[in-house]
């Protein structure tokens, strides 16, 4: 392996994230904001989402749709780096690249929120143009940035007409079922102003209709329907705490075993090794 290399995780003017690690890692982004492309150069990147786990291998495109939840795992190959670029495709540079090219949208996109693309020789080419940038750049200008960001949009379009639909939907998140949903998405650690958005509520809206549905508060009850999971996959699954605390929602292992202790009057260890 060369020396030369340096694990990084760098970003360039909001549009290009580029990840180079040895290590297997878990993600800490679980909230996606905007659309991404993502190309994976080596290693694999597991994806866990509402519709289950996908997983990103080597020379795999991953098209993932804004507005939702996903928690990454990244795993480096046996004898490479796990190497991957993403783009990250704005509203913003959408709407500027759809008024400039004429697009109109037809229809809401009711599609898969994220899957796999095989990419063309086109694309292949694009992600490899943009390694000079990534790895020997520090910055770069908001311009080129928005240049190479319009290149990707055209080179999907190009591979695929039918991804009109899926980028230039702009409509926001409505108003869906709460209980359903939380019960579904509990263990994403996320602030409650990103529960909001997904359900299609304001914040205050959200609050309301979460004490009417759950009889509780937002907070108590996202810590108390961790901890019970968290509880079930110690005691009756046979996990240590430390592999689960990031699944369940916490943030930091102390902050996990202070509330575990506070709920159970027993600390997370003990329960382990007394199943």
């Amino acid at each position: 392996m060369s020396e030369e290399i340096v694990p990084v995780t760098k970003f360039l003017e909001d549009s290009f994230v580029y990840t180079c690690t040895f290590e297997h890692q878990r993600g800490h982004e679980q909230f996606i904001p905007q659309h991404v492309l993502a190309f994976q150069f080596s290693g694999e990147t597991h994806i866990q989402n509402e519709n289950g786990k996908l997983i990103l291998k080597k020379n795999q495109i991953l098209l993932a749709q804004k507005n939702q939840l996903a928690k990454t795992i990244k795993i480096p190959d046996s004898n490479e780096v796990y190497k991957i670029i993403s783009v990250i495709i704005t509203d913003t540079v959408l709407q500027q690249y759809a008024m400039n090219n004429s697009i109109l949208k037809d229809k809401n996109y009711t599609g898969e929120k994220t899957f796999l693309l095989k990419p063309d020789i086109l694309l292949k080419s694009y992600f490899q143009s943009l390694l000079p940038y990534v790895e020997q750049s520090e910055k770069i200008s908001k311009q080129l940035a928005t240049i190479k960001t319009y290149e990707a949009i055209g080179l999907l379009l190009n591979l695929k007409p039918t991804l009109k639909s899926f980028l230039f939907d702009f409509s926001e998140p409505y108003k869906i079922d709460l209980e359903k949903f939380m019960l579904q998405n509990y263990h994403y650690n996320v602030p409650l102003e990103q529960f909001a958005k997904l359900t299609g509520r304001s914040l205050a809206a959200f609050k309301r209709d979460f004490t009417q549905t759950f009889k509780t508060s937002p907070r108590k009850w996202l810590q108390e329907k961790r901890l019970t999971k968290a509880y079930h996959l110690i005691q009756e699954k046979k996990h240590k705490p430390t592999e689960i605390y990031l699944e369940v929602g916490f943030e930091n292992l102390s902050h996990f075993y202070s509330a575990f202790k506070k709920m159970y009057g027993v600390t997370p260890a003990s329960i382990q090794s007394s199943s």
